[in-house]
């Protein structure tokens, strides 16, 4: 039973919700109550996984391949529970920053839509329901891109919709590939029958319609383009949510999928996954660092920080997917508390363009560092987490002796740091423009999301100091990628404790 809470509980959180959809109490209360309980939920996940490796559910105890299989392992552990610390922040970020019309039009059960595909996709076994969880999310997502129905938001939105669309109808057509080859859905049947008999050509054909569809939904090149497009158009709450879920659960899929798949045919696709992730990393970073709006930047290096974490899986190798994963949930943190902390300045001084704002720093110092501090963890500057996933990611790169994909990390890393000190000196350092309201300048941010963007801001730079703590479950979890034995025997024989 304990699997099937992180998607009961948002379930049942939207039905509430719709009862009383106008009163904004209730809905606060609902949603804060729903996503600290989604975080206790996936601490005792988490736990669950400590003691026994990989625990599983079958709905309706129909047993694999025939049944409905739900999983948990370290890798989905430890982002359902990323996913549900995250959530936590952002309603109450949400609470203190979102206009109340947004609120009431929807905003928390469109959130509670958003967590259920993400968690149904992190916790399922099955590739069909990987897609059906996929499309709650396109769903919920697409609908909060357009709350509001700003002029800017609809236009995003017709790219956002349309890319995903056709990711979604290359995500089916693979899977009709996978079905009419191996006759079965299952992940871990699938990954057995590879094994027993080899890929066919149809097969690899229906691996690279995967990797284009969650290439497309993770925003990696050549398909990234809908991302800073849409996700700079609503709120910048909402923008913060999709900036740590959205494109890390394409991540996820590929980072399973190649574990359990394409890791048969290693010499063809680690070629691929190392010219993707480095086009990814050099076109992001260079284009944030031609921007100058906060909200583009950041929404830029989201593409090019995937790059690293494609890195890691091309790597195949335990410290490479220790520390992609690393990377990943770095990412998530980081990315989070600088476009909360972005939010807080835009509510300050009115403005998201770097060349309309200035004196921060004098102004609001705490701000300016609520900034400052994940900007620096984006750039990898030690002790930030940022830091060490990219010490990760280098230490096996060189490891492997891949130079090419390793060297490009590092020079990434440099136009990195550089955007954000850019966005430093223009918001926080250099004086206020002279044209810019003196009132507004002394005004106030919420202090809701003010204390959001502080919580956030701490879990980031924690991260980064208790990684000698904490990398050993990312250490785990890549063990148990690298040996895909150990999730078939858990789906197919019944290894793993079955909850109840």
């Amino acid at each position: 039973m304990l699997l099937f809470l992180p998607l009961l509980i948002p379930l049942l959180t939207i039905i509430l919700l719709l009862a009383n959809s106008k009163n904004l109490r209730y809905q606060h209360f609902i949603s804060v109550s729903s996503v600290v309980g989604q975080l206790i939920v996936a601490i005792a996940i988490m736990r669950k996984v400590s003691l026994v490796d990989i625990v599983v559910s079958q709905v309706g105890s129909w047993e694999a391949p025939a049944g409905i299989t739900f999983l948990a392992d370290y890798t989905s552990a430890i982002l359902v529970l990323a996913v549900a610390i995250i959530a936590v922040i952002s309603i109450f970020y949400s609470i203190g920053f979102v206009d109340k019309v947004r609120q009431r039009g929807g905003l928390f059960i469109l959130y509670q839509g958003l967590l259920l595909g993400v968690n149904g996709s992190f916790l399922t076994a099955d590739i069909f329901n990987l897609y059906v969880w996929f499309e709650v999310m396109l769903i919920s997502s697409f609908v909060l891109i357009t709350l509001g129905a700003a002029k800017q938001q609809l236009r995003g939105s017709v790219k956002y919709l349309v890319m995903n669309l056709i990711g979604s109808s290359l995500f089916l057509a693979a899977i009709g590939l996978i079905y009419s080859q191996l006759g079965t859905l299952n992940m871990a049947d699938i990954a057995l029958k590879l094994q027993q008999n080899g890929s066919t050509p149809l097969i690899n054909s229906a691996l690279m319609l995967f990797f284009i569809a969650f290439g497309i939904k993770a925003a990696v090149f050549p398909f990234f383009f809908w991302l800073p497009a849409s996700y700079p158009t609503p709120p910048i709450a909402i923008t913060a949510f999709f900036g740590a879920t959205l494109t890390k659960v394409g991540v996820y899929v590929m980072l399973r999928f190649y574990s359990l798949f394409a890791y048969i045919n290693e010499p063809y696709w680690q070629p691929v996954i190392f010219v993707v992730a480095g086009l990814t990393m050099v076109f992001g970073a260079l284009m944030a660092a031609s921007s100058y709006d906060i909200r583009k930047i950041l929404s830029f290096h989201i593409i090019s920080q995937i790059g690293y974490m494609l890195m890691g899986i091309g790597l195949y190798s335990v410290i490479g997917l220790a520390g992609a994963l690393f990377f990943v949930v770095h990412n998530m943190f980081s990315k989070t508390a600088t476009f909360m902390a972005a939010g807080l300045i835009r509510q300050f001084q009115g403005s998201y363009d770097l060349k309309k704002l200035g004196g921060l720093y004098k102004a609001r110092p705490l701000l300016a560092f609520l900034f400052l501090i994940p900007a620096l963890s984006l750039a990898g500057i030690p002790p930030t987490s940022g830091f060490f996933g990219k010490l990760f990611l280098i230490y096996a790169g060189f490891d492997a002796q891949d130079w090419t994909i390793t060297i490009v990390a590092l020079f990434v890393s440099i136009i990195t740091l550089f955007s954000m000190i850019k966005i430093w000196n223009e918001a926080a350092w250099k004086p206020a423009p002279q044209n810019l309201d003196q009132e507004s300048v002394s005004g106030n941010v919420n202090p809701i999301a003010f204390g959001a963007s502080i919580v956030i801001t701490v879990l980031t730079l924690s991260l980064g100091l208790t990684v000698f703590w904490t990398f050993g479950y990312f250490t785990e979890a890549s063990r148990q990628l690298l040996d895909n034995q150990i999730y078939i025997d858990a789906v197919l024989n019944s290894v793993s404790t079955n909850l109840n």
